[in-house]
């Protein structure tokens, strides 16, 4: 039987090992795109928007949601393609798409006062979503993550060779296994329930449509579409820069490597900001209890 193209399963087809590390209710939301986002909504307080990035999903902040929701409302989606959400064979998966999928949730959920989190591509879609709606966010926390240009690995080019990045990506799941396996600083913390976690959702070429899309809204060609896009979204952040911010970074990241640090440091010179030695892209599944402690700090230096 092959398997369905909108969804890998729902919260209760977790398999055990999984479900013990992500005891989360599982929600859904329909969008005025036609398709449903999955998303946890744990604890109560000021929210705290948590979005991932590629190739993982809400299973990323489980370790945060646990830690933090006793005093703050953590809510952590899963973007279309990705997690517990729709699959769609023929949806957009344009950069703006997942933003103004965003505002909707946003503003369904009504979050005012609200802490932006992200990873990854979990910035250019938080952070342009943030600025479309400035007046519902008053702190942000950043991992490893850009809404700036910056040169990226030459690596990254070939997934833009025609058949052999779908067929690594998609056929393969190349770039999350490998991910699991290489580019992590601290191997024990991603011990075989958590590797399961990650990889569950994305259990089949259909179900891998975001993991390789996502790699595709990568600007890495001069006419790139999302260049303009990065370009304006640099330019405004100015709207932002003097909010509180956190940026707690894994040095030993390959791709975000460190010149995207110095480019958060030098447009958020107020920045708080945590360089972690023994930590890499996955720095938030390399170190809870350290950064749930920061945030614990941070945020309540900065209002509660």
């Amino acid at each position: 039987m092959s398997p369905d193209p909108r969804a890998a399963g729902s919260g209760a087809a977790l398999p055990p090992e999984v479900r013990d590390l992500y005891p989360f209710e599982t929600r859904h939301m329909r969008l005025a795109c036609g398709h449903r986002m999955s998303y946890v909504d744990e604890g109560s307080g000021p929210p705290l928007l948590m979005l991932h990035g590629n190739p993982t999903w809400s299973f990323y902040y489980r370790n945060l949601v646990l830690g933090l929701r006793d005093r703050y409302r953590c809510i952590a989606p899963d973007h279309i393609g990705c997690g517990l959400s729709d699959k769609p064979q023929d949806w957009s998966y344009r950069l703006p798409a997942h933003v103004d999928n965003m505002c909707e949730l946003i503003e369904r959920l009504d979050l005012r006062d609200a802490t932006l989190v992200v990873h990854d591509w979990g910035g250019p879609i938080g952070y342009l979503a943030a600025l479309r709606l400035v007046d519902r966010f008053r702190r942000f926390v950043v991992f490893n993550s850009a809404v700036f240009l910056q040169p990226l690995p030459w690596l990254l080019t070939m997934t833009r060779i025609p058949l052999y990045g779908p067929f690594v990506i998609r056929g393969l799941n190349g770039l999350l296994k490998t991910g699991l396996w290489t580019s992590i600083a601290n191997p024990a913390r991603f011990t075989r329930g958590v590797r399961a976690g990650y990889l569950f959702p994305y259990d089949s070429w259909a179900h891998r449509i975001a993991i390789l899309r996502f790699v595709q809204e990568i600007p890495l060609e001069r006419g790139h579409p999302n260049r303009p896009l990065m370009d304006d979204l640099e330019r405004r952040l100015s709207m932002v820069k003097g909010l509180p911010h956190l940026i707690v970074w894994g040095l030993q990241d390959r791709v975000f490597h460190r010149g995207f640090l110095d480019g958060w440091r030098q447009r958020i010179p107020t920045a708080e900001v945590h360089a972690l030695e023994d930590a890499s892209h996955w720095v938030v599944d390399e170190a809870p209890e350290r950064i749930v402690a920061l945030m614990r700090a941070f945020l309540s230096n900065h209002g509660r």
